[in-house]
C-alpha cells in the first residue's frame, strides 16, 4: 500500500488541484473530522466533492480517521507520553480503537485500488496528525509520501520515539515518554 499526504492550508483550488493532478492523484481521503472551513469554504466537504470530479478525482471522507479527538475514554493510563503535544497524544491514544482500525482499513482499501492522497489543513505533515496516520501506514509495511507546497515530495519517516507492537492482532503503535535520569 502507498498514499500520498496534503494540507490544503488556505491555498486556491486551482493550485491545490494541480499539486493532485501532478502527482497523480486519483482519490483524495478526507482526514478532518470536521471537513469544512470558513476562510477556504473551497475546501467545504460540499464544494470540494464535485470540483474534484471534474478532474476524475474521487472523494472520499472518512469520519473516523479525522483530528481533534479529546482525551480517550477507553484508554486510562495513556501509553504515548511522549507527545509533548495533547492533540498528539490525544490521537496516538485514539489510534489503539477499532474505530480508527476500521477507518485505517477503509483507508487501506482505497489506497490499494487507486493512487490515493490524504488530506488535512495544515501545511506540513509534522504539525498535523497524518504524521501519525503515515507512522501507523509505514508500521504496516506501507509506504507514504507527503506533498509540500513547492510540489516536492519527502518520503515518511517513522517518529524517533515511536513504539511498535506487532505480537498479537492489529499493530500497536505508542509514543512512550523517555525514560527519566531516575527510571
Amino acid at each position: 500500500m502507498k498514499f500520498w499526504t496534503i494540507g490544503h492550508v488556505r491555498h486556491p483550488f486551482d493550485l491545490f488541484v494541480q499539486w493532485l493532478v501532478q502527482h497523480q492523484i486519483e482519490c483524495l481521503v478526507d482526514v478532518r473530522r470536521f471537513p469544512g472551513s470558513r476562510n477556504s469554504p473551497q475546501f467545504n466537504r460540499e464544494t470540494l466533492c464535485p470540483a474534484l470530479a471534474e478532474y476524475n478525482i474521487a472523494y472520499q471522507w472518512i469520519e473516523s480517521l479525522g483530528g481533534r479527538r479529546s482525551k480517550s475514554e477507553v484508554v486510562e493510563n495513556s501509553p504515548n507520553e511522549g507527545w509533548e503535544n495533547k492533540s498528539f497524544r490525544n490521537y496516538a491514544d485514539y489510534m489503539l480503537t477499532d474505530q480508527f482500525q476500521e477507518g485505517f482499513e477503509q483507508l487501506r482499501q482505497l489506497a490499494e485500488a487507486k493512487r490515493t492522497a490524504i488530506m488535512c489543513s495544515e501545511a506540513v505533515y509534522w504539525r498535523c496528525h497524518r504524521r501519525l496516520i503515515s507512522d501507523y501506514a509505514v508500521v504496516g509495511g506501507g509506504e507514504v509520501e507527503h506533498i509540500f507546497p513547492d510540489e516536492r515530495t519527502k518520503p515518511h519517516t517513522l517518529t524517533s520515539f515511536a513504539k511498535i507492537d506487532a505480537t498479537s492482532g492489529p499493530i500497536k503503535l505508542t509514543y512512550p515518554a523517555a525514560p527519566s535520569l531516575f527510571d
